[in-house]
């Protein structure tokens, strides 16, 4: 239903294409200035594929809960933040760039720990990130099909 219209398949493409580079960026895989460089490591075997699918499912969903918004008599839900805000801040590694310098120095003591803290449970962080976007996905899907909840056309 919400994929029917182009405009969604579009707005779901561009959502997914900016967190790709926006990931790509954090994890320090696509560099973009001086030149355009893209670059996997060998330890970033597993977390690239995952960002990847992140990107992806975030793009969904929020195309989804755009759909939702603009067609719903409730204007306000759960479902439109649910997983989206995990989800970006668990797939870019805080401890990996040069947040985690940012996070040291602001915050002293604390904030290296956390940067640590980060940089070791990131593949965890990120499997809760798709955990919680699979949910956000299914409870906007079910909210789709619930008649009462889109207005009739």
């Amino acid at each position: 239903m919400v994929f029917s219209g182009k405009a969604y398949m579009v707005l779901a493409a561009a959502i997914a294409a900016g967190f790709w580079v926006l990931f790509g960026v954090f994890d320090q895989l696509l560099f973009i200035y001086p030149i355009l460089d893209f670059y996997i490591p060998s330890d970033a075997y597993i977390s690239f594929p995952l960002s990847i699918v992140t990107a992806v499912l975030l793009g969904i969903v929020l195309s989804m809960n755009v759909y939702i918004f603009k067609n719903s008599k409730v204007k306000v839900g759960a479902s439109l933040f649910s997983g989206s805000v995990l989800s970006v801040a668990s797939s870019a590694c805080a401890g990996c760039t040069s947040a985690g310098f940012f996070f040291a120095t602001t915050f002293g003591v604390a904030g290296a720990a956390a940067s640590s803290l980060l940089i070791e449970y990131q593949l965890p962080l990120r499997l809760a990130g798709l955990a919680l976007l699979g949910w956000a996905y299914y409870s906007a899907h079910r909210r789709l099909l619930q008649s009462c909840v889109i207005k009739p056309k």
